[in-house]
């Protein structure tokens, strides 16, 4: 209930209002039963504006420490984040991997569309970054499809830092299901998995227009030397690994 009412009478409207945002490929979304939506991730706005544009209720994975914040504030925000159906991973314990797989897998089982961000956190400067490989784990315990989704703008609307809503134009672009039965019975096989994955970055990649950098954005912001290639050179990487 809380959620329809923060889509459709107290959030949404000022985000349609306000961002005038836009929407392509919603014919792309099944109309029921499980997949994937493979987001590219710019900021905190994107599990906002592409649920808002989806007509089926999408759910992420979302870190613990949102819903565990002391005070009156932590309150609040854990309501609203469980209001709008988001589940509480804990990524500090040693067997965080496992658990994230499982709550991902038991939303799948309940027919749900499961939000994930392949890069894992939030690109520091707008490029799109390495996908890491646990929604190609998923995807193939699973068997359900990947929709790749990408945001355009938010980065924008809502940069990192302090919390910040401009009003900038968004557009999110819903990609065709991306079936990989063709890899059945291929799961743990962590050459399957890399190109699934580099699958899913290359159409996210085309679709938000974004740089692609083949590293982890997460190896770049805590300032560890990756060895970075030339963006050319990724792309043909990403167009190989996709053929």
């Amino acid at each position: 209930m809380f959620y329809w009412l923060l889509k459709h009478v107290l959030l949404g409207p000022f985000m349609h209002l306000y961002n005038r945002p836009t929407v392509e490929g919603v014919e792309n979304i099944p109309t029921d039963g499980p997949a994937i939506m493979a987001g590219n991730h710019l900021s905190f706005a994107d599990w906002l504006f592409a649920p808002l544009l989806s007509p089926r209720r999408i759910n992420y994975l979302a870190k613990a420490e949102y819903f565990n914040t002391p005070g009156f504030k932590g309150r609040l925000q854990k309501f609203f984040f469980s209001a709008t159906g988001q589940y509480p991973i804990d990524r500090s314990g040693a067997d965080a991997a496992e658990d994230a797989l499982n709550a991902a897998k038991g939303l799948l089982d309940q027919g749900r569309l499961l939000g994930l961000y392949p890069e894992g956190t939030r690109s520091p400067d707008g490029r799109l970054y390495k996908g890491k490989t646990g929604l190609a784990r998923v995807a193939l315990q699973t068997g359900v499809p990947v929709i790749p989704v990408a945001v355009i703008g938010t980065d924008e609307v809502s940069p990192p830092g302090p919390f910040r809503w401009r009003r900038r134009k968004v557009t999110v672009r819903f990609g065709a299901p991306i079936d990989f039965s063709r890899y059945e019975g291929m799961g743990g096989n962590r050459f399957v998995e890399r190109s699934v994955t580099d699958e899913v970055m290359y159409v996210l990649m085309q679709l938000s227009g974004q740089e692609y950098v083949d590293v982890y954005a997460a190896s770049l912001k805590k300032g560890v030397p990756s060895g970075s290639r030339p963006a050319a050179a990724s792309a043909r990487v990403m167009d190989s690994a996709a053929s």
